[in-house]
C-alpha cells in the first residue's frame, strides 16, 4: 500500500467461523483498529459483518505516520522496520493478532481466526470511491442481516446519522457526496448492483 492512496480493506473468517459472537467482540475489533491502523490510516467507512468486515481508508502521509508512531530518527525513519512498507505490514499484522488472541480466549479456540492475506484494493475512480462506501454500508441489507442500512449497528451508517465522537472522517464523506441530505438520499434510492459488485471484487 502507499501513503495518501485510498483502500478498500477487507477480510474473512477461515472456514465456517464468525470473526464477531457478542457486542464486546465487535467494540473490541474497532478498539485494536484505531489503536494499530488509525495512526497509519484514516478510516471513512466500515461495516462489521458476522464472518467478515469491510473499511474504506487512506493511507497517511509518511511524515504523518512517523509523526503518530513516534518515529523521529531521521537516519532510521522507520525504525527497525526499515521501509514504509514494511512498518505498515506490522501495523496490520498486529491488528489481527491482537484481535485473534483476544477472541480465542474469550471463545475457548486455538489458532488462525482470519483468512491469510487480507485484501486491499486501491480505489482508481472517484465513481468507485462513491460504488465502495455504499457497498459497504448496504452489506447487513444485502447478505439478509438487515432490512434497511439504518437497521445494522455494526457499520458507519449510524455514526454518519449521529453527532457522537468516531474517528470516521465524516466531514470528507459528506462533503463527497454533497452534504448530509444527499449522502442519505444516495444510500436510500440508489439502486444498485452488489452482487456485481461482488464479482469485481474477486
Amino acid at each position: 500500500m502507499e501513503e495518501e492512496k485510498f483502500y478498500h480493506i477487507y477480510n474473512r473468517a477461515n472456514g465456517f467461523e464468525n470473526l464477531f459472537i457478542s457486542d464486546e467482540n465487535y467494540n473490541y475489533f474497532l478498539r485494536q483498529w484505531a489503536k494499530h491502523i488509525e495512526p497509519v490510516a484514516q478510516s471513512y467507512a466500515y461495516c462489521l459483518m458476522p464472518n467478515h468486515f469491510h473499511f474504506l481508508a487512506k493511507i497517511r502521509s509518511e511524515e504523518e505516520v512517523r509523526g503518530n508512531l513516534n518515529l523521529t530518527n531521521s537516519e532510521k525513519p522507520f525504525g527497525k522496520f526499515e521501509t514504509f512498507q514494511k512498518m505498515l505490514s506490522k501495523q496490520f499484522s498486529n491488528f489481527f493478532s491482537s484481535y485473534t488472541q483476544a477472541f480465542n480466549k474469550m471463545h475457548g479456540r486455538k489458532g488462525s481466526l482470519f483468512i491469510p492475506n487480507f485484501k486491499k484494493k486501491e480505489i482508481t475512480s472517484e465513481n468507485y470511491l462513491t460504488n465502495v462506501i455504499f457497498y459497504i454500508h448496504h452489506n447487513p441489507v444485502h447478505h439478509g442481516f438487515a432490512n434497511t442500512v439504518s437497521d445494522w449497528a455494526h457499520s458507519s451508517y449510524p455514526v454518519f446519522m449521529s453527532n457522537k465522537e468516531t474517528k470516521i472522517d465524516r466531514k470528507y464523506v459528506y462533503d463527497w457526496f454533497g452534504g448530509l441530505q444527499n449522502f442519505k438520499s444516495f444510500h436510500t434510492s440508489t439502486l444498485y448492483n452488489l452482487e456485481q459488485f461482488e464479482l469485481e471484487l474477486t
